[in-house]
């Protein structure tokens, strides 16, 4: 089986090969492509290979993901990948799409192959044709999900433990050797499968700030701001403190995010 995971968070693409290749070593993952526009020029290809099945991010790291059916003539069967709730799920099952909730669950991913493997005689047979979503259908009920449909748990896998997380729950997030952590109210420190990018995407902009390149922080995270320099803000954060001495030393908000700062602390 060819498969094309269309996926902007490297940890995650990589995470759903390891889990395919569990399922069945002989699939092979053609490419692993983080936007809209890599995936068009990559399916636009002349020559490009045959697949059998696509798993598809809805918000890449340029643009929503169903803008591909726009620009290609994309019939393979897709499954779905969504950090999104029930709300967004309706607009999969009115269009009968598969879908996988992140973080992907094994045995969910199992299940969603094995529905594809019944239907493919039907798309591969030409007797019934591979059906697109109804665009205009999914964007309008995307549009009020991206609204109001903000993250408000992750779960975080460390070693064979799970947790589960209240967005509420969280100080701030930050970035340290290309791994996001973020950081609880109650001093806990873990890793989690989503850039900082993605986080701003995923949260509520009413409630947490990307004051730079490093750090993502909520509102009741800071205790005092303070005019550093010109063109700089430097903040103190409530305990827990960052991960290392080094972070501690370095909360800032960059100059090209200040004015951006001073309207959402005034929201």
């Amino acid at each position: 089986m060819n498969v094309l995971i269309i996926e902007d968070e490297n940890l995650t693409a990589k995470r759903l090969e390891g889990m395919l290749t569990k399922y069945d070593p002989a699939i092979r993952v053609l490419a692993q492509l983080p936007s809209v526009a890599d995936t068009v020029a990559w399916l636009s290809q002349p020559d490009a290979p045959a697949l059998d099945l696509v798993f598809m991010d809805i918000h890449l790291e340029d643009d929503i993901g169903f803008r591909i059916f726009e620009q290609t003539n994309l019939q393979t069967p897709v499954i779905f990948t969504t950090a999104y709730d029930e709300y967004m799920v309706q607009a999969f099952k009115v269009n009968s799409i598969d879908y996988l909730l992140k973080p992907i669950n094994y045995t969910e991913l199992v299940a969603a192959i094995e529905k594809f493997k019944a239907l493919k005689e039907q798309f591969n047979s030409g007797s019934t044709p591979a059906r697109n979503p109804d665009l205009d259908t999914l964007l309008q009920l995307l549009g009020p999900a991206r609204q109001t449909a903000y993250k408000d748990r992750f779960m975080i896998t460390v070693g064979t433990k799970i947790r589960s997380i209240d967005t509420a729950d969280i100080a701030y997030f930050y970035l340290e050797e290309r791994i996001v952590f973020l950081v609880t109210q109650d001093n806990l420190t873990l890793p989690v499968d989503y850039s900082l990018d993605k986080l701003a995407q995923l949260l509520d902009p009413r409630r947490f700030f990307r004051v730079s390149r490093q750090f993502m922080v909520s509102l009741p995270a800071i205790q005092t701001i303070y005019q550093f320099s010109a063109g700089k803000l430097k903040l103190d954060l409530l305990l827990p403190r960052p991960h290392t001495e080094r972070n501690a030393a370095q909360v800032f908000v960059s100059g090209d995010r200040m004015t951006d700062f001073k309207e959402w602390l005034g929201k």
